[in-house]
């Protein structure tokens, strides 16, 4: 009787545990164990925690949960026309320990936010204004690219290179959100300033420009990920 016991126990672990394991690692982030914790950022670290320590619940305000980071145009004064600005819970309290982050990129007229990703966080963006091409690459080297206008909203999985390229005759908004409180950000760019000059940047511009329009041509035959790969590479 106590053999069949344990071993009906073990068969129910055994079946229970894979499909535990499946919804455990849906989330990005942990789950919360209370129903806030604005960040308290300390002058200096003494002990280091996978995420970041909260205020004492007797210290929570409204302020807490409000940011105004994202009304502001970020710089473009540079290579790539560009400025990437992630509000993550280290400069948003309120958004410690519930799992997502956001951000807000701005792009000139023929600028770009350069291949990237986010090593922790699926990225949604919500183009708010302009013309742009977004493109993702996954790891079966397959581009998946879409040509997006105000009110798009496009998805890049996580982990995924992936790039901006403002197509339109007007500077270009984008609002983005992260299921992780800190999503990452790898970048192909240069490791020193010095090593990106506008002449490369420029050439990287034309030859993705000149993907996406022979992508538009042929109606898609064009192999825009040898592209991508190209430059990823080069």
């Amino acid at each position: 009787m106590s053999m069949n016991l344990c071993s009906s126990f073990f068969f129910m672990f055994f079946i229970a545990t894979p499909f535990t394991c499946i919804i455990h690692v849906c989330s990005a982030d942990c789950d919360n164990l209370q129903d806030t914790c604005p960040t308290s950022l300390p002058e200096k670290e003494t002990i280091f925690i996978n995420g970041l320590p909260c205020k004492s619940k007797d210290n929570n305000t409204a302020q807490d949960f409000k940011t105004a980071e994202l009304t502001r145009a970020g710089p473009r004064d540079n290579f790539f026309g560009s400025s990437m600005n992630i509000v993550s819970a280290s400069k948003f309290p309120g958004l410690n320990t519930v799992g997502i982050s956001i951000s807000r990129i701005d792009i000139e007229v023929d600028g770009m936010v350069n291949l990237h990703n986010h090593p922790r966080a699926t990225e949604m963006i919500y183009v708010n204004q302009g013309v742009l091409a977004a493109a993702f690459l996954d790891t079966q080297n397959q581009l998946f690219q879409k040509s997006l206008r105000a009110g798009d909203v496009f998805v890049i999985p996580k982990g995924l290179f992936h790039f901006f390229l403002n197509r339109g005759s007007a500077a270009a908004v984008i609002f983005s959100v992260f299921n992780s409180q800190n999503p990452g950000l790898g970048s192909l760019s240069a490791s020193t300033p010095s090593e990106t000059t506008l002449e490369s940047v420029e050439n990287l511009k034309r030859k993705l420009i000149t993907s996406f329009s022979d992508l538009e041509l042929h109606h898609g035959t064009t192999d825009l990920a040898s592209q991508i790969l190209e430059i990823i590479y080069s």
